[in-house]
């Protein structure tokens, strides 16, 4: 692959890629302001007002399309003489047991996110950074509230089935790519493109659990070979975590209380299926 690209160096293959990234960034950013200008809404929105939600909800969907997908599109097709698609792992696994293994993992995680959760809480942050959080937990909750099962359906498309799209694509398909080729060390990618994709939320209570989620999909990508896998996995994590805030919207601002031996096993689940996919895999040097 590395001989069908237009841009051979890695770290110029970075430049890029941040590049559009920004760019696009700005682009949204405008986007927004000029959609709330338009429409009236305040800079700082009506959570209570259910014409602002849905412009709202509607510019989340956009920009997870504006911010993520286009830049990485572009990207790919800038550089990758031929197959932009596989550039970025938009092929089907090679084992189809891959999709089935990556939704037991995931749905393993679930607990050990709540445990790193706490975990986190117990960090003392800065004043701004808890204010940050507040205002992120009370737009969410404004966002997720569903009166009805297609309240729900929308809910689960624009918070659960566009991120997951468009970010895997961004930090799986591409970052992480590039990281491979600047650190040559797979693990190293994986970590290195999980700590930007966890920082770059902007909710910084959440950074260990966020890093660890990243880890794991960025290892179902590596193993599976398929981005497709980790898109998945993804969705799923989004699509549990939205419906369950549905029902109960509590469980955006605290984590279920679980018995810390049972995110301890699910832990070794997760150990034990990773085991699995990893002994699935098409990538012949597992330590490359």
């Amino acid at each position: 692959m590395n001989g069908q690209l237009r841009v051979k160096s890695h770290w110029s293959q970075l430049a890029i890629f941040f590049g559009l990234l920004s760019c696009f960034l700005i682009l949204t950013v405008a986007f927004s302001a000029l959609v709330q200008q338009f429409t009236g809404m305040a800079a700082k929105p009506d959570l209570n007002d259910p014409g602002d939600l849905k412009t709202m909800k509607i510019l989340q969907a956009i920009s997870s399309v504006t911010m993520f997908a286009i830049p990485t599109f572009a990207f790919a097709l800038l550089i990758a003489v031929k197959k932009p698609f596989s550039y970025l792992g938009l092929v089907p696994a090679e084992k189809p047991k891959m999709y089935l293994l990556a939704v037991i993992c995931i749905m393993a995680c679930l607990p050990v996110v709540g445990l790193l959760g706490e975990l986190n809480h117990a960090f003392p942050l800065p004043q701004w950074m808890v204010d940050l959080e507040k205002d992120t937990s009370k737009q969410l909750m404004a966002f997720l509230k569903a009166e009805n099962a297609f309240d729900i359906i929308i809910n689960v498309i624009v918070m659960a089935l566009l991120p997951a799209i468009c970010e895997e694509l961004c930090f799986r398909g591409a970052l992480q790519k590039i990281m491979m080729g600047i650190f040559k060390n797979p693990w190293t990618a994986i970590i290195v493109t999980s700590i930007i994709f966890s920082t770059l939320h902007f909710q910084f209570l959440g950074f260990l659990p966020r890093l660890f989620l990243g880890i794991i999909l960025g290892a179902l990508y590596w193993y599976s070979g398929s981005l497709w896998t980790s898109i998945l996995a993804h969705f799923v994590y989004n699509g549990v975590q939205v419906i369950g805030v549905s029902f109960e919207p509590k469980y955006i601002e605290e984590n279920p209380q679980l018995p810390i031996y049972y995110s301890l096993v699910c832990l070794l689940i997760v150990v034990a299926v990773m085991w699995v996919i990893r002994s699935e895999s098409i990538v012949k040097n597992h330590g490359s």
